[in-house]
């Protein structure tokens, strides 16, 4: 039968686990961590299969070495079969040279367009989460523009941290301070409402934090916190400390309690933005 140059000369197979090798010198040192988490998420349509290259006789994996983990710790054994698909005549080289190669001009999917196809399969956390955002007339887009938002990845990471609550909380008070504006609807902003939120639950007071900080443009928050610290930490500091301007020492509300329910320590650093502002 004549070859097609567009098809590799492979033939597929299904293959013990015990009868894979993965132990060459070009391999990734294997995560146990993401064995483990993919294990409690098994989805067989997820499984690929594994490159295999037969030389001597030998299996040797060179693309899909936590697959086969991943398959051995849910079946609860080495002698499941995994799909392989077999090359026959690559030298160890080449092997390597593939492995090295495999994800180089590999498009990775957007947040976004996860987000979509999750849409799409009708799963309830993307579904809840379009939901709140459209009930705030706006929409989730995958680019920045007026009246949506882009940071997809964010408003997942709230949910699934904090919850509901706090995500819809984030929107509301992000919302009203800055009227929708885009240059607010980003993913530091809306992290650091969120670590305010936590930090200080209903003694931050939603409409103080609109009036105060809202006397101050997106863009003028995400200057003073780039002076601050980097991401969401900074933006929380420069959000507190427009809070607390003028409150007087019964109303501030304390420094400490962000550090705490974030894992980070202050030391004096606040003071340098009090002093300019």
């Amino acid at each position: 039968m004549k070859t097609n140059p567009y098809v590799p000369k492979v033939h597929f197979e299904q293959i013990p686990i015990k009868n894979l090798v993965s132990n060459q010198d070009y391999q990734r040192h294997l995560s146990e961590d993401h064995i483990r988490k993919a294990a409690e998420h098994f989805d067989l349509c997820q499984i690929n299969p594994v490159k295999v290259s037969r030389r001597q006789g030998i299996n040797y994996v060179f693309n899909g070495q936590h697959t086969i983990e991943i398959v051995a710790l849910v079946s609860g054994s080495r002698d499941t079969p995994v799909w392989c698909m077999v090359y026959d005549e690559l030298e160890y080289e080449q092997e390597a040279g593939i492995f090295a190669n495999q994800q180089r001009f590999v498009k990775k999917l957007l947040p976004y367009e996860i987000f979509a196809a999750n849409i799409e399969a009708g799963n309830d956390e993307q579904l809840i989460i379009k939901a709140l955002v459209e009930s705030y007339d706006l929409r989730i887009c995958g680019n920045s523009k007026p009246g949506c938002i882009c940071c997809v990845a964010t408003l997942e990471d709230i949910y699934r941290k904090y919850g509901y609550d706090v995500l819809q909380r984030s929107l509301r008070l992000c919302i009203i301070t800055w009227e929708g504006d885009v240059d607010s609807l980003t993913s530091n902003i809306l992290r650091g409402i969120a670590r305010l939120i936590i930090s200080y639950g209903d003694s931050l007071k939603d409409d103080m934090f609109a009036e105060k900080v809202g006397r101050f443009s997106a863009r003028e928050i995400s200057r003073i916190a780039r002076e601050r610290k980097a991401g969401s930490i900074g933006y929380a500091e420069a959000m507190l400390t427009l809070y607390n301007k003028k409150n007087g020492a019964k109303g501030n509300l304390k420094w400490a309690k962000l550090y705490e329910s974030n894992g980070i320590f202050p030391g004096q650093a606040h003071k340098d933005i009090e002093t300019r502002l």
